[in-house]
């Protein structure tokens, strides 16, 4: 498949061709890792497993692409994380960018927002874009890569458990067969079928209501802003939703209530009055998607079996609101996909696996959580929480603290992994919120290719980030740093050094000459990487390859770090045959 603007995704076919486990005679070879869904999740996951080097075989029961927008709104981290895998720049030409947002109350505005305020990042805080232009971006570029080998037509039936690998039993149109892999993802969505092959359920909440989505095509002079009315006039005592879409199609949802029949409110005679109610009478436009749908707050108690590892719905399922659900998955996948490459490559223990359930169960409480409260105050199911709702919107007009109080969706946020036991704890103190578990944020540098972005420096590796020119380090620092990249091989780490000066490239020749290739220099042009990082020179950040922060010290000692990166692969506090400070 050809990158084109002009592909209608909705209407591809992929073929079903069989592969090599079908043909008479040859011996099943174990796969690395098999991802079960060609989801955006499990696109992402396979995408990211290929880059670190991990041959990846993607099973789909279906032929296609999803159908109707779906997953919509993807925020600022989850476009960093597509920046990494290699598609964000089509993801945002596409898709609509946008930061800010109102809260209407009837017919009056309450307040307005603005999620990303200040300047110096390379990404909105989100985009609207249709799911099936991120599945087809993704599966593009997973198509670029030799690692992948996408099975269409390939449904996974039955599982068995053995000590040194999963077999999957697979049906497609030629018969079954056996697959065979080290580790199973299962990415195949909130009814998740090897779920229920090995018996296991989600528990939480499913709420009774139910809501309209409605995809109109339209010219319409809204700004690209989230709009959120509390019982306005044209849809009395409900709630609607307003969001932009590419190609002038709008996203409407529609509170309904739980009485409301699914059948009849996604025929035409239902919908179009309640767009007209809206938009006026006078308005053209044309339906392009409906759906109803109920929702659930609810999760698996544990993302990992053994060598089968739950990511996105499969695993956790939040209500709509906030857009927590794929931008949580595509969180999922970042986090296990560098954990399976190292415990693959050995670099790691298998212990680190256990991290990604411990750390992804508690993004998902976090986002249940949010998205619960979200529901609640939404949705108030008693006269008393209703009173309450109207009044915090009421003073919100005037005073700030009560819009601290109105819940319309708390928009997704990534987790900050306080708890983890990869971190290590910080010895001096910082100013700065990027603590041990925190994702890092971006800011603007220049190399000496010319202008870029800290974050596209970190890249899918470990980085010890140094706030200091190279060249400015004493001498026997800078020995140190390169004896640790030597010592702790073949597990890889990458210096980064962040200072004020400019970056020539004669400097970038010399420290990678001198480095062997695995240090690089960048211009902290703004400041901004400094002042984001509260850092001063000598400072110095350990980032994991999925650009979490594993530890920071106010000083180089490569002893720490040594045993820092040792405990962020899963060995605990293990120490060096030899420790020793810079």
């Amino acid at each position: 498949m050809t990158p084109s603007q002009n592909i209608d995704y909705q209407q591809l076919r992929f073929s079903y061709r069989p592969c090599a486990e079908q043909t008479p005679g040859m011996a099943a070879r174990v796969h690395p890792v098999v991802v079960v869904g060609a989801g955006p999740v499990g696109l992402s996951t396979a995408i990211d497993l290929a880059r670190q080097g991990i041959a990846v075989v993607l099973v789909d029961d279906d032929d296609t692409l999803s159908t109707g927008s779906r997953a919509i709104c993807f925020a600022k981290r989850t476009l960093d994380i597509f920046d990494r895998l290699g598609c964000a720049d089509r993801m945002v030409g596409k898709g609509v960018g946008w930061n800010r947002g109102k809260v209407f109350l009837r017919d009056q505005a309450v307040y307005e927002f603005d999620l990303l305020p200040e300047e110096g990042h390379a990404r909105p805080a989100f985009i609207n874009l249709q799911q099936y232009y991120v599945e087809g971006y993704l599966l593009e570029q997973a198509q670029t890569l030799p690692q992948i080998e996408i099975r269409w037509k390939n449904k996974v039936s039955a599982i068995a458990h053995h000590e040194d690998h999963e077999a999957l039993l697979v049906d497609t149109p030629d018969g079954p067969y056996t697959l065979k892999a080290s580790y199973v993802v299962a990415a195949d969505g909130s009814r998740s079928p090897l779920r229920r092959m090995m018996g296991l359920e989600s528990q939480g909440h499913t709420f009774r209501d139910r809501f309209l989505i409605a995809d109109v095509r339209m010219d319409a002079p809204f700004p690209a802003e989230r709009w959120f009315w509390f019982d306005p006039p044209f849809h009395p005592n409900q709630s609607v939703l307003l969001h932009r879409q590419p190609d002038n199609v709008w996203r409407i949802d529609f509170q309904l209530g739980w009485d409301a029949d699914p059948v009849l409110e996604k025929t035409a005679e239902r919908v179009i009055p309640r767009v007209q109610a809206l938009l006026g009478q006078e308005a053209q436009f044309s339906l392009e998607w409906v759906s109803v749908y109920t929702f659930s707050c609810v999760r698996m108690e544990r993302f990992r079996h053994g060598r089968v590892f739950f990511v996105g719905d499969a695993a956790h399922c939040v209500s709509p609101f906030g857009a927590r659900g794929a931008n949580s998955g595509i969180q999922d996948a970042e986090n296990l996909a560098w954990k399976l490459a190292s415990v693959l490559q050995g670099h790691a223990p298998d212990a680190l696996l256990d991290t990604y359930a411990s750390e992804r169960e508690y993004a998902a409480d976090e986002n249940l959580l949010n998205s619960t409260r979200s529901t609640d105050f939404i949705t108030p199911k008693s006269r008393v929480s209703r009173q309450f709702r109207d009044a915090v919107l009421a003073l919100a007009r005037e005073h700030g603290f009560a819009r601290r109080l109105v819940n319309s969706g708390r928009l997704s946020l990534p987790a900050t992994l306080r708890d983890s036991p990869l971190n290590s704890a910080d010895r001096a103190p910082f100013a700065s919120a990027l603590c041990p578990g925190a994702p890092c944020v971006d800011a603007p540098v220049v190399t000496a290719a010319g202008a870029s972005w800290l974050l596209r420096q970190l890249g899918d590796r470990f980085v010890l980030m140094v706030f200091s020119a190279a060249a400015a380090l004493p001498q026997r620092q800078f020995n140190a740093l390169l004896e640790l990249t030597h010592l702790m091989q073949p597990r890889p780490l990458h210096l980064l050094f962040v200072s004020d000066a400019p970056v020539t490239a004669q400097d970038e020749f010399l420290l990678a000459s001198v480095s062997g290739g695995i240090a690089t220099q960048v211009q902290d042009s703004d400041g901004l990487a400094a002042q984001r990082h509260d850092a001063r020179p000598g400072t110095c950040y350990l980032i994991r390859p999925d650009q979490h922060v594993s530890a920071r010290w106010r000083d180089i000692d490569a002893g720490q770090i040594a045993g820092a990166l040792l405990r962020a692969y899963g060995h605990g506090a293990a120490a060096l045959p030899h420790r020793h400070a810079a």
